[in-house]
């Protein structure tokens, strides 16, 4: 840390590659946005460097980079996406918040989030659980007021102690404590029950993946009988950026319809399957009579209960960068 205040930037470059995946997790906690949380890490690490010399060693580096991007994201919060939030307005779905909800909600590669807690035995997986980075938890804490969203992180899912978390804020004890209380009624409110059983989830389940693979022979065969029997019939399937919902089976097939069955259907379909914020997903192509390649679509996020679809979160084709797929994809050439 003296060569560090001294101002080596190769010795800053070292301890700062330690804990930037951590904290691009901390900041997509924090915004709910992939994108922005890597421009928030940036930041971060811009303000760190300047502020090198005020680095007393008082706390571990790491906490000093977290109190930094915590404070950086707060700053982010209180412009436009401020008023982004404003205008979004409180959760329409109690009890089962909708991602639609939160048109900047964006997800999160879990190849990217095992970096943030390479070793699955370690302290920091608990902290990448499906419970702390799961998409309907995301969309709840949204709509808590900045600060209380950012001590609900710090207490609850960095474990941090009350005074420190206060010192990082530059809050009092007692106001950590009461932001520290309104923030987990509101999410007792919020969140669905069935959350309490991902607490050691890290990765989808066998009966999660099993439930895709059926999800993606029936998707690529256009068999809409076939995916009609994996949903359950209160399945609501959300499009953030757009503020669409559809509640119920009947509602989600009407949607599909058109596009797998009759003179109007799309074309070939071809699926890649996915792991996204510690849940099982797809990326969907399809091919157009007429047309030499497949063309990405969407890409569909699974929530599963008791072996069906309960919940489908599909995210524009524009985000498929993020997960190393391309935008469009030759078919396979078969031998003679």
């Amino acid at each position: 840390m003296e060569a560090v205040r001294a101002g080596d930037e190769a010795v800053f470059g070292e301890f700062a590659a330690r804990h930037r995946h951590e904290l691009r997790v901390h900041c997509y906690r924090l915004l709910g946005s992939f994108t922005d949380a890597e421009d928030l890490v940036q930041e971060t690490l811009l303000r760190a460097w300047r502020a090198r010399e005020s680095f007393e060693g008082r706390s571990t580096f790491r906490a000093w980079l977290y109190r930094i991007a915590t404070n950086a994201c707060l700053d982010a919060l209180s412009g436009a996406r401020a008023r982004e939030v404003a205008a979004a307005g409180a959760p329409g779905h109690p009890g089962r918040p909708a991602p639609a909800d939160v048109p900047w909600l964006q997800p999160y590669p879990d190849e990217l989030l095992d970096l943030a807690a390479p070793d699955e035995g370690g302290p920091d997986a608990a902290a990448i659980a499906r419970e702390t980075v799961e998409l309907a938890f995301l969309a709840a804490i949204q709509h808590l007021p900045p600060r209380q969203r950012a001590v609900l992180i710090l207490r609850d899912v960095a474990g941090w102690p009350v005074t420190e978390t206060a010192e990082a804020l530059e809050m009092s004890v007692a106001s950590v404590k009461s932001a520290s209380q309104r923030a987990r009624a509101t999410l007792r409110e919020r969140l669905p029950r069935r959350r309490a059983d991902w607490a050691a989830a890290t990765r989808p389940s066998r009966g999660e993946l099993d439930l895709l693979e059926r999800y993606v022979t029936a998707s690529r065969n256009a068999d809409l009988t076939g995916l009609a029997a994996l949903l359950r019939e209160d399945v609501r399937q959300a499009m953030p950026p757009a503020a669409l919902v559809f509640d119920g089976r009947a509602a989600v097939l009407d949607m599909w319809r058109p596009v797998l069955e009759g003179e109007e259907r799309w074309g070939e379909w071809h699926c890649v399957t996915l792991a996204v914020n510690r849940l099982p997903a797809v990326a969907n192509y399809v091919r157009r009579p007429g047309e030499s390649s497949f063309t990405a679509v969407n890409i569909d996020v699974l929530c599963a209960e008791d072996g069906l679809v309960t919940e489908i979160t599909t995210f524009g084709p524009e985000l498929l960068p993020l997960f190393g797929l391309p935008l469009s994809i030759e078919p396979a050439v078969t031998e003679p």
